[in-house]
């Protein structure tokens, strides 16, 4: 019975040729399209979900753009469940012209590398890192973006920090995983903190923001009350969250556009799904003769119904099948496009099943209401029909 039931399905599918390769190529844009957006609203995420439940991020709890004393540091260190501590402060300079933005953060080297485990470096290249004060640590995307090497010179105009700011390539680091956000740049915030007391004295000595390191994930409410309560009713309070919740704040900023995708993505499915029902009502349509046929034949309703949905899954399925295999190469091109806006833009398993459920539940609507239809035929009143 099955294979009479894909023999059937396939000489149906391909009876009208031109309409069956139109109904794919939209079944293939739906589903790419489906993957596409769906990739897009994952790499929104990226951040934080590659974020650790070892990691702590201590803020000023005004708002992040008000610095921390360099000073809370040890004070940090000293609360139960710490680990390690580090900080990182956001530079937001310029290479060369406008256009080539990419993070750059001003660190305490030898503890943030400890403290990101899946920032992978060559033991010689982070040893030149943390002794060269003037020495850059840069993602292996961002280094390919601009062909840098170990030993180049690159200068960084700054915008928070006014002037023209030389670094020397020490090191390049490679993710530990396809989710590590190799699009980043750093360098010792001493060798900032020194310019600073120059230039801005009164600005010197701070820090945005300290990376807290923890023994227990599970306890990482416990730890951030205790190091906010350290810090409480001083001049610069504390605002103390895991890092997956410090990540969420900035993508909290955009959700509505990340709404809007998801909305989109959405209608897409719900267009496709509009124009498959049209095609299998045409289809089903066109052979009320042959379907009554088969019950004259002794052919129950069921088999009927039954030779409406294969049909109708096999399109989706071939449809769903091309627009998954053309994703990862969509991607890829996308991703190597825009990778200074999205560092992390990978096909997540979870869009590939969402992409195969969509074109599953495209299947079973679209043949719902035709399969019905023909399973309610009359013999006499199909075989009167004109095919």
């Amino acid at each position: 019975m099955l294979v009479f039931l894909l023999r059937m399905s396939l000489k149906n599918a391909l009876r009208h040729r031109l309409r069956a390769f139109l109904t794919l190529a939209g079944l293939t844009v739906a589903i790419l399209s489906f993957g596409l957006l769906s990739t897009v609203v994952s790499a929104w995420y990226a951040g934080a979900d590659a974020a650790s439940d070892k990691r702590l991020i201590t803020r000023n709890a005004i708002s992040l753009v008000f610095p921390l004393p360099i000073s809370y540091g040890e004070r940090i260190r000293g609360a139960e469940g710490v680990t390690g501590i580090s900080w990182a402060n956001w530079f937001g300079g310029i290479y060369i012209e406008p256009k080539n933005f990419f993070p750059q953060f001003a660190i305490e080297p030898a503890s943030y590398l400890q403290l990101y485990p899946e920032f992978v470096v060559k033991e010689d290249e982070r040893a030149a890192f943390v002794r060269d004060r003037q020495g850059c640590l840069v993602g292996r995307k961002l280094a390919n973006r601009y062909g840098w090497k170990v030993g180049d010179n690159i200068p960084i105009k700054g915008t928070i920090f006014p002037g023209t700011w030389n670094f020397v390539l020490r090191g390049i680091y490679d993710g530990r995983d396809s989710s590590t956000d190799q699009n980043q740049f750093f360098f010792h915030w001493d060798y900032l903190n020194e310019r600073i007391k120059q230039t801005a004295p009164r600005r010197a000595n701070n820090t945005g923001v300290f990376i807290v390191g923890i023994r227990d994930g599970s306890a990482a409410a416990q730890v951030s009350e205790r190091v906010d309560k350290v810090f409480r009713n001083s001049l610069a309070e504390t605002l103390t969250e895991t890092e997956k919740a410090f990540q969420l704040s900035f993508v909290a900023m955009t959700e509505t556009i990340v709404l809007a995708i998801q909305i989109v993505s959405y209608v897409v499915i719900l267009i496709i799904m509009a124009v498959m029902a049209n095609t299998m009502a045409m289809s089903a349509r066109e052979r009320t003769a042959e379907y009554a046929t088969l019950k004259a034949l002794g052919f129950g309703p069921g088999v009927v119904g039954l030779l409406i949905l294969a049909e109708s899954l096999l399109l989706c399925g071939i449809g769903a099948a091309l627009g998954i295999a053309l994703t990862w190469p969509t991607v890829r091109a996308i991703g190597g496009a825009l990778d200074n806006i999205f560092p992390v833009f990978n096909v997540a398993s979870t869009t590939v099943w969402q992409q195969l459920g969509a074109a599953l539940l495209v299947a079973l609507a679209a043949a719902a209401v035709p399969a019905q239809q023909a399973m309610r035929i009359r013999i006499t009143e199909g075989l009167r029909a004109v095919s």
